[in-house]
């Protein structure tokens, strides 16, 4: 218990046990109790699903009528919010609900996660590659000649980085990965498992006789920092030049970036989502999943595209699309309530046909 008094930092108290309380929490994120501060929780949970003992979070307002059920011991909520009925658990009041656990979840796992250091048995680093200082490499990864690679990188079993690659500091390379010959990697990105960055991009062209003959792709792949890239989504290197994830782009599993694209900083894409070659793509937009869009074309900053859009032609101004193909959104809206009303238009027209036949006879 002196050791627990002794604790001034949530960062600390992490360290120490994974119990803490409402009042540290606050003080961390800058929040307002409402409620008891000395409650104390040791894991995260759903505001559905929660238990006593975890914390969670109030950000959609569709999901509040759960707050007075939820049997959570400390909640996140806006500042703003107002409980129009008794609630039992300790609310956390802050500006940013979300954003908060994002941050209370980002200090945790980086005492939860596993902690790999060193050289394993097993890796092959070629004579030529250099390794930064604190880098782990796991067993059965590949790393080739003349690659280099930064400081406190992981790369964790059966990982592949091919020849001349260059990876930044704190990157982390999950199982499986591959990173083909001369793509470069920035400082603390994310690749996970079964990724595919730098494989040809699809060029083929047909002779006389329709016989499809490969077009070399001698470009490659580059990374600026801080991106994450999913579990086996897929980056072609360029045909000549680069194929190019802009700084903090997050992009979900299962992805497919053809060669020569370029994707704008802080777009965010979910899973399966495919962009053909040479498509330019924005700063801050969002892709929803299955979202495709089509080759050169450019899709302006700040575009949202929501889940299963096609995109056949270019988007020059911000905003949301919905639809195939992709119109802004309170157009598909409109267009969406028009079908529903569409059969009984038709049933209104075979009627007026009848009647109308009706008086010329």
């Amino acid at each position: 218990m002196e050791k627990f008094n002794e604790i001034c930092s949530l960062k600390e108290l992490i360290n120490y046990t994974m119990e803490f309380t409402a009042e540290l929490i606050a003080s961390h994120l800058g929040g307002e109790i409402i409620g008891r501060g000395d409650v104390t929780v040791s894991s995260f949970a759903k505001i559905e699903d929660a238990t006593a003992g975890t914390i969670t979070f109030l950000a959609n307002p569709k999901y509040t009528h759960y707050i007075y059920n939820t049997a959570a011991s400390i909640v996140l909520v806006r500042r703003d919010f107002e409980p129009e009925h008794p609630v039992a658990a300790t609310l956390v009041k802050v500006d940013d609900p979300y954003g908060a656990l994002a941050e209370l979840l980002s200090l945790v796992g980086q005492y939860i996660k596993p902690r790999h250091t060193g050289i394993e048995e097993g890796c092959h680093i070629a004579a030529s590659a250099t390794i930064g200082e604190g880098c782990y490499v796991g067993a059965f990864a590949y790393i080739a000649d003349g690659a280099r690679i930064g400081r406190n990188v992981k790369i964790y079993p059966q990982a592949y980085i091919g020849d001349g690659v260059e990876i930044g500091d704190d990157t982390v390379v999950y199982p499986g990965a591959k990173i083909y010959y001369g793509c470069r990697i920035g400082r603390r990105c994310v690749i996970h498992a079964g990724a595919v960055i730098g494989s040809d991009g699809f060029g083929f062209a047909p002779d006389k006789d329709g016989v499809y003959h490969k077009i070399e792709q001698i470009g490659i792949v580059v990374l600026e920092d801080d991106v994450e890239i999913g579990a086996n989504t897929t980056i072609d290197r360029s045909t000549m030049g680069f194929t190019l994830i802009s700084h903090g782009v997050k992009l979900d599993n299962l992805i497919q970036i053809a060669h020569n694209v370029t994707v704008g900083h802080d777009t965010v894409m979910a899973s399966q989502v495919g962009i053909a070659g040479s498509t330019h793509v924005g700063a801050n937009c969002m892709f929803g999943g299955q979202v495709g869009l089509a080759g050169h074309i450019s899709i302006a900053d700040g575009v949202q595209i929501g889940a299963q859009a096609g995109v056949p032609s270019s988007i020059k101004n911000a905003g949301s699309y919905l639809g195939t193909p992709a119109v802004p959104a309170m157009d598909f809206m409109r267009q969406s309530a028009a079908v529903k009303r569409l059969p009984q238009v038709l049933r209104t027209v075979d009627a007026l046909e009848k009647e109308q036949k009706k008086n010329k006879q």
